[in-house]
């Protein structure tokens, strides 16, 4: 079997450009790398490259599996029992899709994880005014008011 090419300056690139992005500064990466079995059920661990960056409390790890195809995940390495959560599929065949997706499913993890749900503004989120949005309506009014 070939062996696995390494992450080159192009790949690099397209993921500290995604990460500049999401975070608003430079993050540094490591290149890595990591023994997995690429096919379930198989004994036989593949060395693979990958890159390696912590940013906001979470770890990342993206690796290449194949020329052009990639695996990710992101753990919290201060967490006792340690979850790994993954970025949505097994493998991605885009580099760009894989980065993405992985970083939307940490800010998305790292919501839950602070009791942000989906749609809440910030006025629910702190309690304030709680009846006020429970019981008017658009107009700020009672709708018992409306209807009288």
């Amino acid at each position: 079997m070939n062996p696995i090419p390494d992450i080159d300056d192009g790949e690099r690139w397209v993921v500290e450009s995604a990460l500049r992005e999401r975070y608003g500064q430079r993050v540094q990466t490591q290149l890595a790398d990591v023994e997995l079995r690429l096919t379930p059920g198989e004994p036989v661990l593949t060395a693979c490259p990958t890159l390696y960056w912590e940013e906001r409390g979470a770890a990342f790890v993206l690796t290449k599996v194949a020329g052009g195809r990639y695996r990710a995940m992101f753990f919290y390495p201060g967490e006792v029992g340690g979850e790994q959560y993954g970025a949505g599929r097994p493998e991605y065949d885009d580099l760009s899709e894989c980065v993405l997706t992985l970083l939307r499913a940490q800010a998305d993890h790292e919501k839950e994880r602070h009791g942000v749900a989906s749609g809440k503004t910030a006025r629910e989120l702190e309690g304030v005014g709680e009846k006020e949005l429970d019981d008017a309506g658009p107009s700020g009014s009672d709708d018992n008011e409306l209807k009288g």
